[in-house]
């Protein structure tokens, strides 16, 4: 099976496949670190706003439905990397990026001066379709440049070089409410994004020319095939898909889960940042483990790993009545959450190797899938949290279950073993 490329010439195999050399590597790095950051900008930044958002629109004191504003920014992310891949594989990954920049600045503007909570929901959706293209194209030119156990050393270091966002947003978040109208936080990510469009105007190319497909409905076809027929893509994809309904179900449900089940809503910020950090070292932890040990035992020891630590959870929560001491929830927080952060990059890397030949296509397709499917799962648990965190903590666990069984059971059966991961490159 071929795919057409979009000048006449020779017609690149679906098997064919060579990285370019990655351009400036710490410079390199550093942008696709910041395309990766933007997300949680978007998110994290705007959590200490939840009361004050609450309070304006008429919502119910601890009211869940605030979440909704995550939960719709993901939509949008997932939806939007269904188009930006493809357009990407066609047209090279600059320009793309570049137009899914410009629709982040504008869904970014429009939920700021937004004066009605749908509208403001509506659009943080659009906020979510622009944000899909730096979070999915990313990736692709990662892969357009390594692979690998390379690739997945990449990225690991980039989840730990934006270590800062998720740590300082919420403190940021709170300064800003603090000083200022709870908008405020809004910009800040937005000022952010207009600084990586800068930065990507100035950097080459990845995908060279040759290596650029069609975009005609058999291509697209074409290429969805290969990837729905990978069976390690799709195990992989399913594993990433419920690990990161833990880490929206976090995302979501953090401050309800800290102000109503711990009564700490004024160290919000304080207990989020501590929690958040564990997720640099634990990705720095895989960065260098999969160098010592290999891509296909660090996945299987971390499918064990998100299993032991949901039973940990859900231990926590059964014996303390769903409001464990502050101290106990922010330990146990710190063992869950790095697991489900050290794995994810890795199964991303196993995930696309078999597929380097659609990369925008397999980039768009796994970034739909976990996280259209994650938020959704994760919304569930949500709207289950009042002043307990139990169920938060029977998700971890479910999810962790289920992403195991995805890896073992669909991606690497016992019969055939683990899929031959391409040779790395430095």
């Amino acid at each position: 099976m071929q795919l057409s490329t979009p000048s006449p010439g020779r017609v690149s195999s679906l098997t064919e496949h060579a990285t370019v050399p990655s351009p400036q590597p710490r410079f390199f790095i550093g942008l696709v670190a910041g395309c990766t950051a933007l997300t949680a900008a978007a998110i994290d930044i705007l959590l200490p706003a939840f009361p004050k958002i609450r309070k304006e629109f008429g919502l119910p004191a601890g009211s869940g439905r605030v979440s909704l504003l995550i939960t719709a920014f993901f939509l949008g992310l997932a939806l939007g990397q269904l188009f930006y891949g493809p357009l990407s594989d066609r047209f090279g990954r600059r320009r793309p990026l570049l137009v899914g920049l410009a629709i982040y600045i504008a869904g970014g503007v429009a939920t700021t001066l937004a004066t009605g909570f749908n509208s403001m929901i509506f659009w943080r959706f659009i906020w979510g379709l622009g944000a899909a293209a730096p979070r999915s194209l990313s990736i692709a030119m990662v892969r357009d440049t390594s692979d690998g156990e390379s690739m997945a050393r990449i990225m690991s270091l980039v989840m730990a070089t934006f270590i800062v966002v998720p740590v300082m947003a919420p403190s940021v978040g709170s300064l800003l409410i603090s000083v200022g109208p709870w908008r405020l936080v809004f910009w800040v990510a937005i000022v952010g994004a207009v600084l990586v469009a800068a930065w990507v105007r100035v950097i080459p190319e990845t995908l060279p020319p040759e290596r650029r497909r069609a975009i005609g409905p058999s291509a697209l076809l074409d290429a969805f095939r290969v990837v729905a027929r990978s069976r390690p893509t799709v195990g992989f994809g399913l594993a990433v898909t419920f690990l990161f309904a833990t880490m929206s179900s976090w995302v979501g449900g953090s401050e309800i889960m800290i102000e109503d089940a711990l009564g700490q809503g004024k160290h919000f910020a304080l207990i989020f940042g501590m929690i958040a950090m564990t997720f640099g070292f634990a990705s720095l932890a895989s960065a260098r483990i999969v160098r010592q040990i290999g891509l296909n035992r660090l996945v299987h020891l971390g499918a064990f790993g998100v299993v032991i630590t949901g039973a940990v959870a859900l231990t926590v929560a059964l014996t303390t009545d769903g409001r464990p001491p502050t101290w106990l929830f922010v330990g146990m927080m710190m063992i869950v959450l790095p697991s489900v952060a050290a794995l994810v990059p890795s199964l991303n890397t196993a995930a696309m190797v078999p597929v380097p030949q659609v990369a925008g296509m397999a980039a768009a397709v796994l970034g739909t899938l976990s996280t259209a499917g994650g938020a959704i799962l994760g919304a569930i648990v949500d709207n289950s949290l009042k002043s307990s965190i139990t169920p938060f903590a029977v998700g971890a666990l479910t999810f962790g279950i289920l992403a195991s069984a995805s890896i073992l059971l669909v991606a690497q059966p016992a019969r055939r073993g683990f899929v031959a991961t391409v040779p790395s490159r430095a």
